[in-house]
């Protein structure tokens, strides 16, 4: 089967041993800010201790340092593609507080701790890093599975292009339903004023009247077309994000499995319309259901609400959860024994990261983000320091499941005009080097849901769930599988 840079490929041996692929898309978090001091890892350069490294204050005229941040709820700062520009700023790595002071100018809610630091530092906690006191399900998933050191944005840009690159491995626009009529697009600035991401358009799409086109090829095409089972699993609530990633706060839109929008773009892809796939995409509640079962799909998206989505100003804690619910499900189940839940976040949500992005194409790659391999049969505290992006999670479920076989307009069938395939990137690493096949597969480490922290208050109410995206609210529990709460 044709596939990888010169049209003859050899899968890695012992792949197949992988009959589940399930990648689970978190929100916004540099690398540095959650692993810039994990042992071994390319993390924040110190010296005893001390960071070596710092970020010019414009209001200050002082240089801040990258500091421990114990606090649970954090602002982070802005992350559309020209707040990406900025924050590399020509690979100085040294754009980000200047982005926060910009932004916050036109802040309306003091309760997001973007627009108002409520911590002792008095900076921007975009220079702040968690360790394991804080997040000790994620540092330990590191230490039993492989810590992915070099995992990019497959975009220099924000959330709605790094969805569309995570099942398409491209972002662009298109005028009809035609592929041809696509053009490059990895910003997507003014997404929202296109009207396209709200109730009225899943109405349209459902009766087949929508304007709004995604027509070049997606992963799933190509999964339709060799019989390859597959989910896409959306989490009920509200979107993690506002439309526009420069902004810091904006009116929450209601998400769920039966609404298009920018965590859940595949109804709107014309491939999935002509397949007449949509019944794939489906909510939380029926992979946990499946991951008991034994029943998963070949390949698996997860896609959490806002409140579990640690997309500031959200808890560390909660979302932190939310994935611990979600991997112990898998793990629980009869289908752990042949899967590979990849671990990411989708940007690097205005946090500080000291690594500048390689250059790949005109599209990315972006900031640094963490990403996790787990499996039975992933190398134990492994670290993985090759360059990597969400594009690699492509390229393993087709090494797996197709035979090495890429979106390729040349050869899946449905040419498109993408101006290169991104599975086949010089500079690209290979996942399966994150596996040893040959070892016995490893039993589950099953983590709790609600683990000690020393964040000084774990939050006994809610961000994000009010009349305006980052209003504090009383929480209202929901303990059900659609929705994994820590409390």
């Amino acid at each position: 089967m044709p596939g990888g840079p010169t049209g003859c490929y050899l899968v890695p041996p012992g792949i197949h041993k992988i009959k589940h692929v399930i990648i689970v898309m978190q929100e916004n978090r540099s690398f540095d800010s959650y692993f810039g001091t994990y042992p071994g890892a390319d993390g924040i350069p110190m010296k005893k201790g001390v960071p070596t490294v710092c970020v010019p204050d414009p209001g200050t005229k002082t240089c801040i340092a990258p500091f421990h941040d114990v606090y649970d709820v954090n602002g982070g700062g802005p992350h559309g593609e020209p707040d990406a520009v900025a924050d590399v700023n020509k690979g100085k790595m040294n754009g980000f507080i200047a982005s926060v002071q910009k932004a916050s100018k036109t802040c309306t809610n003091t309760a997001d701790p973007a627009c108002a630091q409520k911590n002792t530092t008095s900076v921007p906690d975009v220079m702040g890093y968690h360790t394991a006191a804080e997040i000790p399900n994620y540092w330990t998933y590191a230490s039993q599975f492989t810590l992915d050191d070099h995992m990019f944005e497959p975009v220099k840009s924000w959330s709605l292009p790094d969805h569309l690159a995570m099942v398409s491995g491209w972002s662009a626009r298109c005028k009809n339903k035609k592929a041809s009529s696509c053009k490059n697009d990895n910003a997507y600035n003014g997404a929202y004023d296109l009207g396209i991401f709200d109730k009225a358009v899943a109405q349209e799409l459902a009766g087949g009247t929508t304007d709004v086109n995604l027509a070049w090829t997606d992963l799933t095409w190509l999964l339709f077309k060799h019989h390859v089972s597959w989910g896409y699993y959306v989490q009920t609530g509200d979107q993690p994000d506002c439309a526009n990633d420069s902004a810091l706060t904006c009116s929450p839109v209601a998400q769920s499995y039966q609404t298009p929008g920018i965590w859940n773009p595949l109804p709107l892809f014309t491939d999935v319309q002509a397949d007449h796939q949509e019944k794939n995409i489906q909510p939380l509640d029926n992979f946990l259901t499946q991951a008991h079962n034994g029943t998963l799909p070949s390949v698996s998206w997860v896609t959490p609400a806002d409140l579990n989505s640690e997309h500031p100003p959200e808890s560390v804690h909660q979302g932190q959860a939310y994935v611990t619910s979600v991997i112990n499900s898998v793990m629980e189940g009869p289908d752990w024994k042949s899967s590979a839940i990849f671990l990411a976040w989708d940007d690097w949500g205005g946090f500080y990261d000291h690594v500048k992005p390689p250059r790949v194409d005109q599209n990315g790659y972006g900031l640094r983000v963490p990403g996790i391999t787990i499996s039975p049969y992933a190398k134990k505290g492994h670290i993985d320091h090759t360059t990597l992006s969400s594009d690699a999670y492509l390229k393993f479920i087709e090494d797996d499941f197709l035979g090495g076989a890429r979106l390729n307009p040349k050869t899946d069938g449905r040419p498109d005009p993408r101006p290169d395939v991104r599975e086949n990137a010089k500079q690209l690493g290979n996942l399966a080097n994150d596996f040893n096949f040959n070892q016995a597969p490893r039993p589950p480490v099953l983590l709790p849901t609600n683990p000690p922290s020393d964040s000084p208050s774990l939050p006994l109410w809610t961000i994000g769930a009010g009349p305006c995206y980052g209003c504090i609210v009383p929480p209202t529990p929901r303990l059900t599988g659609d929705s994994p709460n820590p409390a």
